[in-house]
């Protein structure tokens, strides 16, 4: 995935599903970077991770 699409999904209103490593997560923000994401898994637990957003594959 890259930057931009990552802008879009956060700015969508709609349910759009992104894996990382094979689990569904909420994108949270794209970092300064412009290279990685704050996400969380979806379903219970609000646990963060940064992750490269090259590594997101959208569903």
């Amino acid at each position: 995935m890259d930057a931009n699409r990552v802008k879009q999904i956060l700015s969508s209103s709609a349910d759009i599903e992104v894996k990382y490593n094979g689990v569904s997560v909420w994108i949270d923000q794209l970092n300064e970077d412009g290279r990685t994401a704050t996400v969380h898994l979806r379903g219970p637990g609000e646990e963060r991770s940064t992750v490269e957003i090259h590594e997101l594959i959208e569903e």
